[in-house]
């Protein structure tokens, strides 16, 4: 992969780290108890704390494969 690409696609990587975080606000936002109806906040909790593991899980991820794209583009040998 050209340097300038893998680059460009670590930093993607990076980035989309703050499209998750925005993600999960949002849906945190959507599945939070009302008064008038809705989930109650048993469920909500379950929600939160399961998309709470996929979104690290997510995060840890996409930290790596930046990492290693970083280093790509600066020359490094890529490890098997």
């Amino acid at each position: 992969m050209p340097p300038r690409i893998a680059k460009l696609v670590g930093m993607g990587a990076f980035g989309a780290i703050g499209f998750f975080i925005a993600l999960f606000g949002f849906v945190f936002w959507l599945s939070a108890p009302r008064a008038h109806g809705g989930i109650d906040s048993i469920s909500a909790i379950v929600v939160w704390i399961s998309l709470t593991v996929v979104l690290l899980a997510l995060i840890a991820l996409h930290v790596v494969l930046g990492r290693a794209l970083l280093d790509l583009s600066r020359g490094a040998a890529a490890e098997p």
